[in-house]
């Protein structure tokens, strides 16, 4: 689910958008019905649904890309695939290609990237893993006694690091909209339900946060204070 900054009466709607992923669809190792599951069951709803479903567009996003090639490559198999399913339903269904930044590399060349994408969600919580060379897996293990020992200010799986993948973060944004001005960005990931990382993305431009349900009262609550604070 995602918050939104409330940008003329600083109050915050919930998206109600369709957002699927799409990972590494190539004829070698994918099948082409993962894409396709995408557009099907729109086209069984929308009729069915029509007045919950006006408006809405489904938001079909890259994960783990590193270059513009990769990002190339996936999103023509995306468009193809979804042309030919469309024409057998002669459906009618307008929808976004997109990708998540949670390689650095990524981030640094998000002007290229933009080129192709037409929105970015940055991935922080593997975005975090990359940049600072540490594992979710184990690091709990250690980052308690990290923040204890004043080697980090907290623990950056909960808290985004402001100075480090912040700096990514507010890279990719720049980056990436003077390619593209009307570029949508975003965040997904845990930070979404911090309110310190939620104000650090309004500040940098961030159009909406993403996080899990629990963390939704507080990303709204976070996001609603960030656009009052202006």
């Amino acid at each position: 689910q995602k918050a939104f900054y409330g940008a003329k009466d600083s109050v915050l709607a919930l998206d109600m958008e369709s957002s699927c992923v799409v990972k590494w669809a190539t004829e070698k190792n994918i099948p082409f019905c993962v894409i396709r599951s995408i557009f099907d069951p729109l086209d069984m709803r929308l009729p069915d649904f029509g007045h919950s479903f006006k408006g809405a567009q489904p938001e079909i996003m890259v994960p783990l890309i590193s270059t513009v090639e990769e990002l190339k490559n996936q999103t023509e198999i995306i468009r193809r695939v979804a042309q030919e399913t469309l024409k057998q339903y002669k459906a009618k269904v307008e929808y976004l290609v997109g990708t998540m930044i949670e390689i650095p590399r990524a981030a640094l060349t998000a002007d290229k990237i933009a080129e192709v994408a037409e929105f970015f969600s940055f991935g922080t919580n593997d975005l975090t893993q990359m940049t600072m060379g540490l594992s979710r897996d184990d690091s709990g293990k250690f980052l308690p006694a990290y923040v204890e020992m004043g080697i980090l200010k907290n623990d950056p799986f909960q808290v985004l690091d402001q100075t480090g993948v912040g700096q990514l973060v507010e890279m990719g944004v720049k980056r990436g909209r003077k390619t593209n001005k009307t570029l949508k960005v975003g965040i997904c990931g845990e930070h979404g339900g911090d309110p310190s990382s939620v104000e650090f993305c309004h500040r940098v431009g961030l159009n909406y946060v993403s996080c899990s349900p629990y963390r939704v009262p507080i990303a709204r609550l976070a996001a609603a204070q960030a656009a009052l604070k202006g």
